[in-house]
């Protein structure tokens, strides 16, 4: 059995496979990022859900990267978490 490690370099050696995963870091990154924030908490998606009044599955869906969250969103996460959205705007490296 292939380690995900393993897997995952061979599928981002395929051309097409690698554009596709790097036209979707900064919402991986995003995604990265809320896992991070909840777990510095050490809460649940359930603690979260309940802060943020919702249902622990929205938070699944939101740590599942499936869909970009909208900045509302993820203000009331950070506000669930105990933190504030900071966002910034970076210049490409050349």
């Amino acid at each position: 059995m292939k380690s995900l490690k393993t897997l995952k370099r061979e599928l981002l050696s395929d051309a097409d496979t690698r554009a596709e995963y790097d036209a979707q870091a900064d919402e991986f990154a995003i995604v990265r990022e809320l896992i991070a924030a909840r777990a510095r908490a050490g809460m649940s998606q359930n603690e979260v859900a309940r802060r943020m009044g919702t249902t622990q599955s929205v938070v699944a869906r939101l740590e599942s990267g499936k869909r970009p969250p909208s900045m509302r969103t993820v203000e009331r996460f950070a506000q669930a978490v105990g933190g504030h959205l900071v966002m910034r705007i970076e210049s490409k490296p050349a």
